[in-house]
């Protein structure tokens, strides 16, 4: 288990990351009075609230949007799937800081989590969504970054602040949702087959057999939630995953190609280069310099 923690003027961010082949236990409590956001891109997890002798809790959670108040008295618990990998941000603000905001974005908060911002117990919960195909772009950026030092510090408050935007325009807009929370729910549930499936992904008949959705509904609403087809984010989610291995372990790039499903080395090749800008052989020298 993975967590980041960065303070950002008047935001702490958490950014969590697991891919543990045991079930983790995860407690955490909140300094004093705060109101949260948590975004979780990928993994089973199930949330567990308790406050005032109450227990709440939150399942499904894969592609949530949340948002809540709590102070010290909550206790938050995460109970992470083995062999599900986990990506989540979490933003929290104390009250107190809200109040130093730019004038335009206190309003912004008291226009649409006004329950939040006066709150008559130990937790609220706010408002509580699928992501949109931004937000998931969004926290996916927050996730691969490679920058370190001052110059993350600067994009993370990029994306953290584009994330919230995303966040209150969802709330802001008129448009009523076509799809049923169950519909994304499955949608949610095949991009997790293909992402723990890259080396042979299910067809798209067995794909939409194996979440109870027709394969029409299928191909339609996955690229309306995730703004791509979806055998386009199969492919996306091969090269993000051929470009980590060949930075970080000892296959070879014919390995790499294999591994994520390409039979042909220069189908690969050419794919990635034109994803990445560069060639599959340049990481991979890249890394064994490096190394030595």
């Amino acid at each position: 288990m993975t967590t980041d923690i960065i303070e950002i003027n008047n935001f702490i961010v958490l950014i969590e990351q697991s891919n543990s082949d045991k079930t983790i236990v995860q407690t955490c409590a909140i300094d004093g009075d705060a109101v949260g956001f948590a975004f979780y891109s990928s993994g089973e997890v199930e949330l567990e609230i308790k406050h005032q002798n109450q227990t709440k809790i939150v399942t499904n959670t894969n592609g949530a949007a949340i948002s809540f108040f709590g102070n010290s008295k909550v206790e938050f618990s995460h109970k992470i799937g083995p062999n599900r990998p986990l990506q989540s941000v979490s933003i929290f603000s104390k009250l107190n800081k809200l109040h130093t905001l730019p004038k335009e974005e206190q309003e912004i908060f008291s226009d649409f989590l006004p329950e939040l911002l006066a709150p008559n117990t130990d937790f609220v919960e706010g408002p509580r969504f699928y992501m949109t195909p931004d937000m998931q772009k969004a926290v996916n950026k927050i996730m691969t970054t490679k920058y370190k030092g001052n110059t993350r510090r600067m994009f993370l408050k990029s994306q953290v602040n584009e994330l919230l935007s995303h966040f209150f325009a969802f709330l802001a807009s008129d448009k009523k949702e076509n799809m049923s929370n169950e519909d994304k729910g499955k949608l949610f549930k095949a991009k997790e087959i293909m992402e723990n499936n890259i080396s042979s992904p299910p067809s798209l008949n067995e794909l939409s057999k194996l979440i109870g959705l027709n394969n029409n509904k299928l191909k339609k609403n996955f690229k309306e939630l995730f703004g791509v087809p979806v055998f386009k984010y199969l492919q996306e989610e091969r090269l993000k995953k051929a470009y980590e291995m060949l930075s970080n372990t000892d296959d070879s790039v014919q390995e790499v190609a294999w591994y994520v499903g390409y039979d042909s080395l220069s189908s690969f090749s050419n794919a990635f280069q034109n994803k990445f800008g560069v060639r599959p052989n340049e990481i991979k020298r890249q890394f064994l310099s490096n190394k030595s």
